[in-house]
Parts: C-alpha cells; structure tokens; sequence
C-alpha cells in the first residue's frame, strides 16, 4: 500500500536512539535462576540490560514474566545469534519469548465512524514522536473523518456496512488495511466478527466509553446520567469474539457530579477516552502488555 505524507514519512529517518535497542519479553514456569539465566546470556553477548521488570503470577509453581530492555551493538546483524542463544536452553526452561527491536514502527490501522477525538490524539501522539508507530491506514463506515486523515497524509478508506453486507465490508477491510501489525478501533460503532478478530489475536485494541463491565452496550452516558454515577470512565481492551469482554490494558476515570448533563458526561467522556487509547497503543507498541488468560500483565 502506498502511504504518502506527513506520518507515514516520519518512518524514514532512523532514530539512533534506538537502532541498537533490543525488548526481549519471556514467560515460563516459576523457579529460581531465570533471570541469572538470560542476563549471564545477554551479557555473554556484549549487551546492555537498561530495564528490567518481572512478575510472578505465584512464586510456588506460578508463571514467571520477564521484560527486559537491552543495547547490543549490530542488534539487527547479531538478531539471528540472539536468538539462536534463546534456543538452545528454551526446552530445559519451558521458555517462551518475544525478541523486538525498537528501531523498527509497527503500522497501525485505525477504523473510526464519526466521532474523531481518538484519531486526533493518535495523530497527535505519532506527530510528536511521543508513540512510535506508523499509521498507514485511516477506514471507516462513514466518510467523515476523511478530511482528518488528508490533513495528516494518510490514505483513507470509505467502506460502508449494513447488516446484510457486513461480512463483505469486512472482508473489502481487511483488503484495504493489508498485513499491519495492530487493528485501533477508535470509536468504530460496528461489532466485528468472530473471524475479524481471529485475524488480529492481542492486536486488536479497542476504546469503550465506559468502565467497564459496568454500562456496556449502545449509550452508557445516558445510562449513567440515570443512575446518577459520579465517575465517569473509559476502558481500552483487546477485543475478542465475546463482547466487550476482551482483556483490559488501561482504564481512567474522572470525576462529575449532579449538575452534569448527558453531554456534559460524554464531553467528559472524550477527554478520558482519548488518554485511555493512547495510552494503551503506546504500551501495545512497546511490548509492555502481556495478556494471561482474561487479564493482562502490564509493565508500564
């Protein structure tokens, strides 16, 4: 897919800063000298530890989560090495892992309807370098936000969907989007199908103007507002075929009171909403989310 313009050329400067940065993600059964184990083997390597963060889901016969950040000069050309390393003692420690190297983007595909704030903020975030991502792709069930992704040079898709031509709208998505690395629903206001989501298992996030489990469905401001709540939330989740009830990265609430309105509360709302994606693409993107099970482990 051509990708013209402003974000998508801001891929084609390398960061030194990163060219050497390696994250290196690895689960296996609890017992002790794990992490002896892969930081005498980083070390063996010439490598850098720079940050290290675990947990223990429970120390007698738990499972045991590592991430680690490391520089190792000639990362990419010593990847294959690294690698090999990691190999060769996973059978007798039962390891799992994820090796990334933070130079490269992920491409991200973002679906919206109407509502624009989360795009914004997305687009913003790229802009200031502070999300390390490339957004490649902007495709929605309506034709209003197109202007938003002109002005920030990136491609937009029109695909429209009805009940009767869902699954061949999806189908035209998935099309459009091609092979990115992480599907952003940002206020799309459309359920996507049980094989829409196998397409993109923990890499498809979603935004869900509530906090949840509580209000889930078409208008939870207006059923908060009748139950007179007083925080208002957001919750950002990957999605699975099960509604709403994906593993939860990130959650924010803020605070209103009797005077609020409907519209006061979604005001609100956008605000919240903005800071939750963004700030759930962000640890996506940097290999700080782990999903186990229903949860998720997150390093932030």
């Amino acid at each position: 897919m051509a990708v013209s313009a402003t974000l998508a050329g801001m891929s084609t400067t390398p960061d030194p800063s990163t060219d050497d940065l390696g994250r290196l993600v690895v689960r296996c059964p609890d017992r002790p000298g794990i992490v002896h184990l892969l930081s005498g083997l980083l070390t063996e390597l010439g490598a850098n530890i720079t940050d290290s963060q675990q947990h223990s889901s429970d120390p007698s016969g738990g499972t045991f989560t590592l991430r680690l950040e490391f520089v190792l000069a000639g990362l990419a050309s010593r990847r294959a090495e690294l690698e090999a390393r990691l190999a060769a003692v996973a059978g007798e420690w039962e390891l799992t892992w994820r090796l990334t190297e933070a130079a490269h983007r992920p491409t991200v595909a973002v679906f919206v309807s109407r509502a624009d704030h989360v795009l914004q903020e997305l687009i913003y975030r790229v802009r200031a370098g502070d999300l390390r991502a490339d957004i490649v792709a902007v495709l929605s069930n309506h034709p209003d936000l197109a202007p938003v992704a002109a002005a920030a040079g990136i491609p937009f898709h029109h695909v429209p969907v009805t009940p009767a031509t869902k699954a061949d709208a999806e189908a035209r998505a998935l099309e459009l989007i091609g092979d990115v690395d992480l599907v952003v629903l940002a206020r799309y206001m459309q359920i996507v199908s049980a094989d829409f989501c196998s397409r993109f298992p923990e890499r498809l996030i979603n935004i869900h103007h509530s906090f949840l489990p509580a209000f889930v469905g078409a208008n939870p401001y207006q059923a908060a507002h009748d139950r007179g709540v007083k925080l208002i939330g957001a919750t950002a989740h990957y999605v699975t075929p099960e509604l709403d009830a994906g593993p939860i990265i990130e959650q924010e609430v803020a605070r209103v009171d009797h005077r609020a309105t409907v519209e006061d509360m979604r005001r609100v709302g956008r605000y919240v909403e903005r800071q939750v994606l963004a700030q759930a693409v962000t640890w996506h993107v940097e290999d700080r989310v782990i999903v186990e099970g229903p949860r998720t482990i997150v390093f932030a």
